[in-house]
């Protein structure tokens, strides 16, 4: 009779078991802690990731609220249905996280560099504070700015600029950006800043829009008399006063007025937002539009991202009033 040997169990003993079950634990332990460091790095990857993007998209949200802005401004003055086309207006909404107030205003209310004649000019100067001979050689520089002259008044002029010991001459062509009168020698800073928010390059027109020309502005026409200007901003200051009527106030050959659209300009308009983020960013962006003249509603003549509220001119970068 053979015996048959006794199979050996393929099964460990208990302690190897326990050993090779405690390295399995651990691991996984590992793997688990692995995964975790990776979770956290990538969270933090994505929310830096989504903070960059937001600041990357702070500009584009800002011009998609001004495209915004301007549209419905250009629909509210190509409406048919209002009649006149109003010279002024505003309005307010809100949109994604902004809210916008809109203000718009014909560009005819600013005297134009390239269109006013001497007198205005003058009377602009002179109603900044400048003394009088000083706002007639002012005029005769802006003139000679964006004029061509004939040799000898051009060789004249020309001395000018010498004698200010600048090493240009003058540009003899009409003004591109009303930033240019800071190259017109003679002109003090000071004045030149107090200038910019009621002069304009954009309307061609020898008269301003008396409806909504500021006083400095209708201080500005020849022959205005302070006497005269109060009766006017008064006259002017009652509710549905027909334009008629302030022209005759100021008399039938007062020159450098004009009403509405008169004289040229009238579908150029200046249009200031107020926009106010949800994160608390503001900003005061100015925009100068062409109405019509094309497929698009409107033709954008001149954009500032961020505009003084009070002077109306562009802040310099850091710059806080």
């Amino acid at each position: 009779m053979t015996l048959s040997r006794p199979r050996r169990s393929a099964r460990l003993p208990v302690s190897s078991r326990s050993r090779r079950g405690g390295f399995v634990v651990v691991a996984v332990l590992w793997i688990m802690m692995a995964l975790a460091t990776v979770a956290s790095i990538a969270s933090v990857y994505v929310a830096q990731s989504a903070t960059a993007l937001s600041l990357v998209d702070a500009p584009a949200e800002s011009d998609a609220l001004i495209t915004a802005a301007l549209e419905l401004t250009a629909l509210q003055l190509s409406s048919r249905a209002v009649t006149p086309v109003p010279t002024r207006g505003g309005f307010a909404f809100r949109l994604g996280r902004a809210d916008l107030r809109v203000e718009y205003v014909a560009e005819a209310a600013r005297i134009d560099l390239n269109g006013a004649g001497k007198g205005l000019l003058a009377g602009l100067f002179a109603s900044l504070g400048a003394p009088p001979e000083a706002a007639e050689a002012h005029a005769e520089r802006i003139i000679g700015w964006r004029k061509r002259l004939k040799p000898a008044a051009e060789a004249e002029e020309r001395e000018h600029y010498r004698a200010a010991g600048l090493a240009y001459g003058p540009r003899q062509m009409h003004f591109d950006s009303v930033d240019e009168l800071w190259l017109v020698p003679g002109l003090p800073p000071g004045l030149v800043q107090r200038a910019l928010p009621l002069v304009t390059v954009y309307t061609g027109a020898n008269v301003v829009n008396i409806l909504d020309a500021p006083p400095e502005i209708m201080a500005a026409l020849p022959g205005m008399t302070p006497l005269r200007l109060a009766d006017f901003l008064s006259r002017r200051a009652v509710p549905g006063v027909e334009p008629k009527d302030l022209l005759e106030v100021l008399g039938p050959r007062q020159v450098g007025a004009g009403v509405g659209a008169a004289g040229g300009g009238g579908d150029v308009y200046r249009v200031r937002m107020r926009v106010a983020f949800a994160d608390g960013r503001r900003q005061s962006p100015e925009v100068v539009v062409k109405l019509g003249g094309g497929r698009a509603p409107y033709t954008v003549l001149s954009w500032r991202d961020d505009i003084d509220p009070v002077t109306g001119t562009a802040r310099l970068p850091g710059e806080t009033r």
